[in-house]
């Protein structure tokens, strides 16, 4: 359809230049009657009209079909992304995935309205030649020939930049994926000051994409320049031969001006041809990348028989063996189990033997290499990481589900939520964040194991979800939900875990060692049988006997723990993520504060602090408001003149003004050498021949060289302008996002910051200059236009005025409504983005839980929803185009109108030149507005960059007036005076006039209820949190008073999420390289982990994937020790870090601090409390104060917090 529109466009586009050489037919005959000229200008108005409205309707077809494909790409990556293996995730980065569907998807849409070319271009080109032989004979093949001759050189051209352009993409991708891991590991970079290394990486791969950039852009000056001086050197020689092949050719404004407007209309298919080329070649690249994602192997949903199975069971798995991948040794091999229906099986053993593996070979997420696995009924699965969508607490439980209030309650109540419930500003209805970043880790897994409950599936895979929350919650956990008097009674569930306590109360248990099953069988069993899990037992497991009487007394003591849990919540949300909104505090202290008064349903909350970033917005909403994101504010009205200005002076002054006057220059040039035409087809001829050809001819040849030149030189400048402009933004924006404190990241999800540096600094690299070089071009040529036709048609001055109000009036309209409509657009496009990322990160749950067609239906309607605000976009655009050529046929009209009337004071050459001037206008005029309002939507990039270069950022990092003394701590002594903190100004304290004084190398064990403050305390001594009042000292030093890198390095600290860069293992570790490998090798020796790295091919180069992914938890916490070995600092602080690690490996942990760390000040946080009873001392919190403070022996002596917390724990 669009393809019919466009070929009887292409037709009517021939008429004008018809009429044109009758016009000026009209105008040397001064004996045809006046009508005649009237009816030909109608003529030429009409068939302009006519072409405009059949052009819209062939782009209108021509964009709705490439909404349509991109959709369908979207959707593709979508669906393809819920079955890849996680062989292929590994290759594949979330962002990479993402840029697919982002940068590609939309490659497919820019290339389509040039699709028509392939047969329209030959087309034009044909008919023209037709009628320039009619007007010029034989010598118009030889402006042909030029044009013929000038393609392959474009052709090798534009070859070149297609390599650069594939190279310039590889840049980009592994910039962006840096760049995401830096962002998801921003606090463990913090902690340890690791900023520099990683600033450097950025930078070095950025400077290899500036070179390339820098390297393209001078191909693409070089082929402007090509294409500007092409119609000119055509015009040039056909008119040359023509003039010099015969005496007798005589050159006057109809030959002229009529083969001067036809190779206009040449011009056009050959200009698009190098932006069709590149389109091609763009989206080829990005065809090729999308086949081979969409090639790449898939789960084999056949791997795990769910129909049928041997009676009586629920999972068999017969000689199984099961890899990762293809191409990596086996993981787990000749497993055989038989599990029951119904029963309780736990699985045991070290850290990396496969017990995470096994239960996603159960899943099918793994390579089956042989046996056969059978899961008979509905799954539901607890990863060992929870994974929170970002969504309402409620949702997140349900999971897609419909709602069933008793089943809901229960999962809440036996999950131990409810507590939490109380404390969440709005109950079960609060969105979390992004990964759950604004829960804990304890209360994550909670929700993740409530999803599984609510789910009432058959079979309950469950890995290690009691790691994360503290020991008296787990035991409420296993009692009411896992045990066999929990919820789950009576449904097979698997549960991985390291809790011995809870191993009596299994069916049976599955001993694990380096993937092949060393034991099997029930608690009394394997204690009689005397092996290797005996011995395990035997030094962990406390006394039976003792453990029966204390049942009684401890139901009724946890009721109070849980209440007292609660409770002490209110002081902080959450104890891993320190800064955590203020808007969601706020609104719970005022949510509080207003119940309490009674008529807090309709009040108004009085205002949120939000971030300097956002506007402040007054709130109004009551209780049921937990939203936590903050809505990403679209922009609205004119971009602030700021914005250009900033631009303008990253390009730098002299070159934007040098800019401007080349152009104006360039311009003046062409002109000239067309009022030079005009005045040589009116010289008089005698006897039949025209004389001083020669002289006209090299005037015209010299005006025509010095045009090409100088367009040459301007788009050589703002390629040199540019380049510096997407330097200095990209470094602005980069050093202060690195140096942003942390409740930053806390509040501002990662998507938005990656879109920044991914998607507006593509916009600032590439499409800005050339936006801004064409703004200029057509800028410049419409004005030289109304130039031209006032200087030969003085009366036209009536209508410029007009014309003009009613073209701003167009403009200010259009550009208004495409700015606002382009925002929502993007607004409406992060969803899409952040849904799929999150979605990747979730598969093997969804896929668990069968939920992949309700993710597939989601992702569709945040399609749609864009696709809402995109269609409307484009119909913007039509109406543009209809409504400016308009004014452009006017233009058209009025030349040609004036020149009937004044036709007795006029020359055929004036004419001429007026009225293939104003044809030509109609184009520049739209490509005015058009390259005007994209200017608009893509220097918002340079305003939403500018944003996020100035947000606030933390203390700096190294004060050379202040240095911190060589060698300092020396001793270890820290000191906290009087001090408070908050998470942000007008919140309450989390932590209220500490005091307390450790000695150097003293071991003091923190604990407390969760929300106690238990990591603000930690955090507080790193200055990620910095103090409201008072202050710390180390070894007598104010660590207000240095600089943070100089604080941070001198402190270690083995943080609670182990969190691994992709890169080598030595990277990991050592990322300044300032240690040799020996001293690497001892410190893994010491941790543990020197077996599992020897045994790698590549050994200290082993390469970590993203996340480090491909190590167990248990392994990546091993590494954080052996980051903490390495550093060896006098204060050592340890957070919650034993939590994923089984008891051997935690007492090989311990062993080594006790050990290596012995004359250093050790700080734990601990979850399990046998591994504080040998400290010094044990610091209890509660609600932010001291609540006790000595030896525990004292403490459990004095029966207080503590001595119930012990008693809990069996060490009482």
């Amino acid at each position: 359809m669009g393809a019919c529109f466009k070929l009887i466009q292409d037709l009517l586009s021939f008429i004008n230049p018809q009429l044109l050489s009758i016009l000026i037919r009209f105008i040397s005959d001064p004996t045809a009657p006046t009508w005649w000229g009237f009816l030909l200008a109608g003529l030429m108005f009409v068939s302009s009209t006519m072409q405009t409205l059949i052009l819209h309707q062939h782009y209108h077809c021509i964009f709705v079909m490439a909404l349509r494909i991109r959709t369908a790409i979207i959707g593709v990556i979508y669906r393809k992304a819920l079955t890849i293996t996680n062989s292929v995730k590994r290759e594949y980065t979330v962002g990479e995935m993402v840029n697919l569907m982002s940068v590609d998807a939309q490659r497919f849409m820019d290339v389509s309205p040039f699709i028509n070319l392939l047969w329209s271009a030959p087309l034009q080109v044909i008919l023209a030649i037709y009628f320039l032989w009619q007007i010029l004979g034989p010598s118009a093949l030889a402006g042909v020939a030029v044009i013929v001759l000038l393609i392959p050189l474009n052709g090798a051209v534009s070859m070149k930049m297609k390599t650069y352009q594939v190279q310039q993409m590889k840049f980009k991708d592994s910039r962006i994926k840096l760049m995401s891991e830096i962002l998801n590991g921003i606090k463990v970079l913090k902690l340890y000051a690791w900023e520099p290394t990683f600033l450097e990486q950025v930078e070095g791969i950025r400077q290899s994409e500036l070179q390339l950039l820098r390297k393209g852009a001078y191909l693409q000056a070089i082929s402007t320049f090509i294409w500007v001086c092409t119609p000119f050197m055509v015009t040039l020689i056909t008119l040359g031969v023509y003039v010099c092949v015969d005496k007798n050719n005589v050159l006057d404004a109809e030959k002229a001006f009529v083969s001067l407007s036809l190779f206009n209309i040449l011009k056009i298919p050959l200009n698009l041809l190098p932006q069709l080329i590149s389109g091609m070649t763009q989206t080829s690249v990005s065809l090729k990348r999308i086949q081979d994602f969409l090639n790449q192997d898939e789960l084999d949903p056949q791997c795990v028989e769910r129909k049928t199975i041997s009676p009586g069971r629920a999972i068999t798995i017969h000689n199984g063996t099961f890899s990762w991948s293809k191409d990596l040794p086996p993981t787990l091999h000749s497993l055989n189990i038989q599990i029951p229906k119904g029963a309780l099986v736990a699985v045991v053993g070290p850290v990396g033997c496969g017990k995470s593996s096994l239960v996603s070979a159960l899943l099918g997420e793994m390579e089956k290499l042989e046996g056969a696995v059978s899961v008979k009924g509905s799954v539901a699965y607890v990863p060992q990481q929870a994974w929170i969508q970002n969504c309402t607490l409620q949702e997140n439980v349900l999971f897609g589900q419909p709602m069933n209030p008793k089943r809901y309650q229960q999962a809440l109540e036996t999950c131990a939520l409810l507590a939490d419930l109380d404390v969440l500003p709005g109950g079960d209805q609060t969105e979390i964040g992004e990964k759950g970043i604004n829960l804990s880790g304890g209360q994550r897994q909670r929700v993740s194991l409530a999803r599984a409950v609510y789910s009432d599936a058959n079979i309950f895979l469950l890995d290690d979800p009691l790691s994360a929350v503290d020991s008296h919650v787990a035991k409420h956990i296993f009692d009411q939900v896992i045990g066999p008097e929990g919820v789950l009674a009576g449904k097979t569930r698997v549960l991985v875990t390291h809790g011995i306590s809870f191993l009596p109360q299994t069916d049976f248990i599955i001993v694990l060692a380096d993937g092949q099953i060393t034991e099997m069988g029930h608690y009394s069993e394997l204690l009689q049988h005397d092996g290797s899990f005996a011995n395990f037992l035997r030094n962990y497991a406390p006394d039976e006997n003792q453990e029966a009487n204390e049942g009684v007394l401890q139901h009724a003591n946890e009721e109070v723990l849980l209440l007292e849990d609660t409770l002490s919540t209110h002081t902080d949300l959450t104890d891993t993520e320190p800064a955590i909104y203020e808007v969601r505090k706020q609104f719970m202290r005022e949510m509080s504060s207003l119940s309490s008064e009674g008529e807090g349903q309709n009040r108004p909350v009085l205002k949120r602090y939000t971030s300097s970033l956002e506007k402040e917005v007054p709130a109004t909403q009551t209780k049921e408001t937990g939203a936590l994101i903050k809505e990403e504010i679209a922009e609205t009205g004119n971009v602030k003149l700021s914005v250009y200005w900033d631009y303008a002076k990253s390009v730098g002054l002299c070159t934007t003004l040098f800019i401007c006057l080349l152009y104006a220059g360039q311009n003046a040039v062409a002109i000239g050498a067309n009022v030079w035409l005009s005045a040589w087809t009116n010289d008089v001829e005698e006897h039949g021949q025209q004389n001083n050809t020669s002289v006209r001819l090299g005037v015209y040849a010299t005006l025509g060289i010095l045009q090409g030149l100088l367009v040459m030189l301007s788009a050589f400048t703002m390629v040199v302008g540019a380049i510096q402009a997407a330097r200095l933004l990209h470094t602005a924006l980069l050093h202060n996002q690195i140096r942003a404190p942390q409740s930053f990241f806390d509040t501002t999800p990662s998507g938005r910051i990656l879109n920044r540096f991914s998607k507006d600094i593509y916009v600032i690299d590439e499409v800005l200059a050339p936006t801004i070089l064409m703004l200029f071009n057509s800028f410049y040529t419409s004005i030289s236009t109304i130039v031209v036709i006032v200087a030969s048609t003085p009366l036209f001055c009536v209508v410029v005025l007009p014309l003009a109000v009613f073209y701003g009036f167009v403009q200010r309209f259009y550009v208004a409504t495409s700015r606002q409509l382009k925002r929502l657009e993007s607004v409406s496009r992060s969803p899409i983005f952040s849904h799929f990322s999150e979605t990747v990160t979730g598969t093997s749950v969804i896929r668990a839980y069968g939920r992949v067609q309700d993710f597939k239906v989601l992702s569709d309607a945040k399609v749609d929803s864009n696709q809402k605000t995109t269609y409307p976009y484009i119909a913007s655009n039509r109406w543009l185009g209809v409504h400016v050529e308009f004014v452009g046929n006017c233009v058209v009209l009025f030349s040609a109108l004036f020149a009937v009337i004044g036709r007795n004071s006029l020359n055929p050459g004036l004419v001429g030149l007026s009225v293939s001037y104003a044809l030509q206008v109609t184009l520049s005029l739209n490509w005015m507005i058009r390259t005007l309002s994209d200017l608009e939507s893509n220097i918002i990039a340079v305003e939403r960059v500018k944003e996020y270069s100035k947000t606030e950022t933390e203390a700096p990092w190294v004060l050379e007036s202040n240095r911190a003394p060589e060698g300092w701590p020396r001793s270890g002594v820290v000191e906290f005076r009087n001090y408070s903190v908050r998470y942000r100004p007008g919140l309450e304290l989390v932590l209220k006039n500490l005091t307390l004084h450790v000695q150097g190398g003293e071991k003091v064990g923190i604990v407390g209820r969760t929300g106690a403050g238990k990591s603000s305390m930690t955090l507080c001594l790193f200055r990620i949190l910095e103090a409201a009042e008072g202050e710390i000292f180390i070894d007598g030093l104010n660590v207000a008073h240095i600089g943070l890198h100089d604080l941070r390095s001198q402190l270690t600290i083995i943080p609670q999420d182990p969190i691994l860069f992709s890169g080598t293992l030595r990277m990991n570790l050592d990322p300044f390289g300032r240690y040799s490998d020996e001293d690497i090798w001892r410190t893994l020796e010491l941790s543990h982990l020197s077996a599992f790295v020897s045994s790698q091919p590549t050994g200290l180069d082993f390469q970590c994937s993203e996340g480090g992914d491909n190590l167990s938890v248990g392994q990546r916490q091993l590494v954080c020790l052996a980051r903490a070995l390495l550093r060896k600092s006098r204060v050592l602080v340890l957070d919650e870090a034993t939590a994923a690690i089984d008891l051997e490996t935690d007492d090989l942990i311990q062993g080594t601090i006790r050990t290596q760390f012995e004359d250093c000040t050790v700080l734990t946080i601990a979850h399990r409390l046998n591994t504080i009873m040998d400290y010094n001392r044990v610091l209890v919190l509660d609600k932010g104060v001291v609540a006790e403070f000595d030896s525990p022996v004292n403490l459990i002596a004095a029966g207080g917090i503590f001595y119930g917390m012990a008693k809990d724990a069996g060490l009482a």
